[in-house]
């Protein structure tokens, strides 16, 4: 259920935390699923799930992750955002549900180490038309809605992801970035208006992707886990290049194929005529 409270801070901030989005059954259910996964390293591949990083202090990310079985499948559709999720993309009665009402183009576990984080990246201020925040006509038709699950609790020092309220309607990058550079990443560690957010393992975090986020560096021993699923419009295009095996496209409900390959080529027959 969407309230006029979730409109008023989605639109202020960007944002909104879910807490308790997954049961304890089900953290438990996604942690043991990837426990499965033999340890990989990039470019290594376990079935259709690929080991993957952006950069090199970042962590450790499984992207595809919804092949890894019914529990991650159950993400995809998941009522806890599910409703959420449509409602911030828009869209209904548009071209934009020319093919169902989302997309997911990408989504994937990260590991995150002692040391690692990812820095702020994103803002309105870029303009980007695939992550983009807009209101118009009384509704939301936002380019890219992120939903972060948290498997580990994240408190101080678990590196925490931070955001800056209200900057995906920011015409000017944060002055500061560059001071916090860390390897290929800038950190959001000490950046003025950058707020970390603690989570309990199963609660999630709903934003659009033109909001300014990014990590603390973690410092505690341990590992962070979290999933990210990103959902946009029917007609958007996997930003990596993957596409869903045929034995996920079998085994899921019609509903959750429908946001996996929301269209069907259609092949060319070729011509025959002279």
């Amino acid at each position: 259920m969407i309230t006029d409270l979730d409109d008023y801070l989605f639109d202020l901030r960007g944002y909104l935390v879910l807490p308790g989005a997954l049961t304890e059954e089900e953290v438990a259910a996604l942690n043991g699923g990837l426990n499965e996964i033999p340890s990989m390293k990039p470019p290594e591949w376990y079935g259709y799930v690929h080991a993957h990083q952006y950069g090199v202090t970042d962590g450790l990310n499984y992207q595809q992750i919804y092949e890894a079985g019914t529990p991650f499948e159950q993400l995809i559709d998941h009522p806890s955002w599910i409703d959420k999720v449509k409602h911030f993309v828009g869209g209904e009665g548009t071209f934009d549900y020319n093919h169902g009402p989302l997309f997911i183009d990408e989504n994937f576990a990260n590991f995150r180490e002692p040391g690692e984080a990812i820095g702020l990246h994103s803002g309105g201020h870029a303009g980007s038309k695939r992550n983009q925040f807009r209101f118009k006509d009384g509704r939301f038709m936002c380019g890219q809605i992120n939903i972060l699950i948290a498997l580990t609790d994240i408190g101080p020092g678990d590196g925490g992801t931070m955001i800056i309220p209200g900057s995906h309607k920011s015409n000017f990058e944060h002055p500061h970035i560059h001071k916090h550079k860390m390897a290929e990443y800038a950190s959001v560690d000490g950046i003025e208006e950058a707020i970390e957010i603690y989570m309990n393992a199963g609660d999630a975090i709903l934003f659009v992707d033109t909001l300014a986020h990014g990590s603390a560096k973690r410092s505690n021993e341990g590992t962070r886990r979290i999933i990210v699923n990103r959902y946009g419009p029917s007609w958007g295009i996997f930003r990596h290049g993957y596409q869903p095996s045929p034995e996920l496209l079998e085994r899921l409900t019609p509903e959750r194929r429908q946001i996996v390959r929301p269209l069907q080529l259609i092949p060319r027959e070729p011509n025959l005529k002279k």
